[in-house]
């Protein structure tokens, strides 16, 4: 009967292996907003639903990383579903604090921009299969606004 079981479970994950699941990318990370205590930025995310039916998102969990330490990180829980066969455009807020992006200071003024690495597990529920998370990892770097900017 074990091994009827084993079978059984082998034939099932080799099948969900195959199915198509959503796929997502970061678009774009930009400063969004500098206020007295932290620097906010918003992440794009767009995730690609390939089913016919709409998909509810459970949680997006995101932790921010430079040089090599970790600056932000955070959880949105319930931020609405994917669209049916669509592209669906997540906004995620980053808030960073100032005495971390002081810790920074040699990362920023070598090139007055923060390298960052972006990592974000976005956790849907599929009907039958249940909760799966899709890892998402982006680098990059974010320009910081020069005293031109504001004038």
């Amino acid at each position: 009967m074990a091994s009827l079981m084993d079978k059984a479970k082998g034939f099932v994950a080799d099948k969900l292996a195959g199915v198509a699941k959503p796929e997502g990318s970061v678009t774009d990370v930009d400063l969004k907003d500098v206020n007295r205590d932290s620097v906010e930025y918003l992440a794009k995310v767009s995730v690609t639903n390939p089913y016919d039916h709409a998909i509810p998102i459970c949680e997006i969990n995101f932790t921010f990383h430079s040089a090599g330490r970790e600056i932000g990180k955070g959880k949105m829980p319930d931020p609405g579903s994917l669209k049916a066969k669509d592209m669906t455009v997540l906004d995620i807020p980053v808030v960073v604090p100032y005495n971390i992006l002081f810790n920074l200071a040699r990362d920023v003024g070598v090139d007055w921009d923060i390298d960052y690495l972006l990592e974000i597990g976005l956790t849907v529920d599929l009907p039958i299969i249940g909760n799966i998370t899709i890892p998402i990892t982006s680098k990059g770097e974010i320009k910081l606004p020069t005293f031109k900017d504001f004038f």
